[in-house]
């Protein structure tokens, strides 16, 4: 579904992405997981279009999308949450929502101006599939006409999960989801994250720190330090990676292993 080739990034002398290759296999969770400033981001930065590699590609379902826009990758089925919430704090949950959809609308801007026929009988029809399969999924009717700015963080944090879902994406990228949360809201959105793969087959990359969470619920897990990958494999296998309890997780995760 996503393959990165050999990809290398920069920031004057600092290596963010040193000939990176990996692939993420359709239907599948896999976590990035590393140490801060490991490339985590930068990596997701490069496959959403944020940031153009230095050296390598990004391919997408075999398509070369390594000088895409972002904009255009979002069209193709690329979707992501961020590390820091990047919501808009003065509109509700469910325009925030809609947000997300916005590259799927096919109505043009002298439609969608006046906001009548079709464009009125797309964005309703939108609404009501956004209630039926986003918010009501994501368990967020009760709070769908509040502004975000008013949400408690782990609500807010949903409901960027809720605009990327929007997009329908068949890639979704994530972003430390559970930053921050205490371990109730962190079995939530495990829960939702596999319940997202389950119901439509998504595939899944995944940056996250709750080393718990990640090795529960990933098919595959790489390891990145100072943007190089040390390690691949099951959760099992990393795990008892020696280069990755090293660089990583701690000398006591073999023994929790």
């Amino acid at each position: 579904m996503l393959s990165v080739q050999e990809a290398s990034l920069s920031f004057g002398g600092i290596h963010a992405l040193s000939e990176l290759t990996f692939e993420a296999k359709q239907g599948e969770i896999t976590a990035i997981i590393g140490p801060n400033g490991a490339g985590k981001t930068s990596l997701f930065n490069i496959i959403s279009g944020f940031y153009k590699p230095q050296a390598g590609r990004v391919f997408f379902q075999d398509q070369d999308i390594t000088h895409a826009r972002p904009d255009k990758r979002a069209a193709l089925g690329i979707a992501r949450t961020f590390q820091n919430i990047a919501l808009f704090r003065g509109m509700t949950v469910l325009e925030n929502i809609k947000l997300g959809s916005h590259s799927r609308l096919k109505s043009g801007l002298f439609d969608s101006g006046i906001y009548y026929g079709a464009a009125r009988r797309e964005e309703i029809a939108l609404r009501n599939e956004l209630e039926r399969d986003v918010i009501d999924f994501l368990e967020l009717d009760h709070i769908r006409n509040l502004h975000v700015a008013t949400l408690p963080y782990g609500l807010q944090k949903r409901v960027e999960l809720a605009r990327a879902l929007a997009l329908q994406p068949k890639v979704l990228l994530l972003d430390e989801p559970v930053a921050g949360m205490n371990r109730e809201e962190t079995e939530d959105i495990a829960r939702f994250i596999l319940d997202i793969q389950e119901r439509w087959n998504t595939t899944i990359l995944l940056v996250e720190h709750d080393m718990s969470m990640v090795m529960d619920i990933s098919d595959q897990v790489i390891v990145l330090n100072f943007g190089k990958q040390i390690a691949s494999g099951t959760p099992k296998d990393v795990q008892n990676n020696p280069a990755v309890i090293e660089a990583y997780l701690g000398t006591s995760a073999k023994g929790a292993a």
